[in-house]
């Protein structure tokens, strides 16, 4: 199967979330891409209507590569607990939802209260990145990190319910590790590592 190339320079993140941007631009860095994201352009968040994350990510990334008239990256990325059925899964931002914004400390509080009795403590993040260019074009493709949850959670660094989930064969929470520690096992480094093989040119 031939996948198109990403020729850039310039590709929109089609986030407005500050954490998936931070990890994305890092992860584009080495290409020299230059990287504006959805939120900064002011572009509106579409409704996420599928019950995938490469569904989800397919729409964020046409959205802004339509509106944008530029090649756009979305990402849709999500949390799942294997004693809850794979939840919160698709819907892992709307578990920390609030009238005030997202609030990950009381999505993580509710993980761990519908789950606390089960003896499976497997849990995994997934990640689906999709390409998009503004004649509709897409490429799609999904990544996973498997592990369990942990709870109380600890550290202070990654977002979102990095700090209550180990990963197979650490000792640390995505909240412990450091960035680069994290990106080399994460589920959007796995999503990423197919993107780059598949879509972007040779490293300079």
């Amino acid at each position: 199967m031939s996948h198109r190339l990403l020729t850039g320079p310039k590709l929109v993140l089609a986030t407005h979330n500050a954490g998936k941007v931070r990890e994305v631009a890092e992860l584009l860095a080495p290409w020299g891409f230059a990287v504006v994201s959805a939120g900064a352009l002011g572009l509106p968040e579409p409704a996420e209507t599928e019950s995938s994350f490469l569904g989800n990510a397919r729409i964020k990334a046409l959205a802004a590569a339509t509106a944008s008239g530029l090649p756009a990256l979305a990402d849709d990325s999500g949390f799942s607990v294997a004693a809850l059925d794979g939840a919160p899964g698709v819907h892992t931002a709307d578990w920390a939802q609030t009238p005030d914004g997202r609030d990950y400390a009381m999505a993580m509080a509710k993980v761990e209260r519908l789950a606390r009795h089960a003896k499976d403590r497997r849990a995994w993040f997934s990640c689906a990145l999709v390409l998009a260019w503004p004649d509709g074009h897409t490429e799609g493709f999904l990544g996973e990190a498997h592990g369990q949850w942990v709870w109380p959670p600890r550290g202070t660094n990654g977002f979102g319910y990095d700090p209550m989930f180990v990963p197979d064969g650490g000792a640390q929470t995505f909240g412990e590790m450091a960035p680069a520690a994290k990106h080399a096992i994460s589920h959007r480094a796995a999503a990423f590592a197919q993107l780059s093989a598949a879509c972007l040119p040779p490293r300079p």
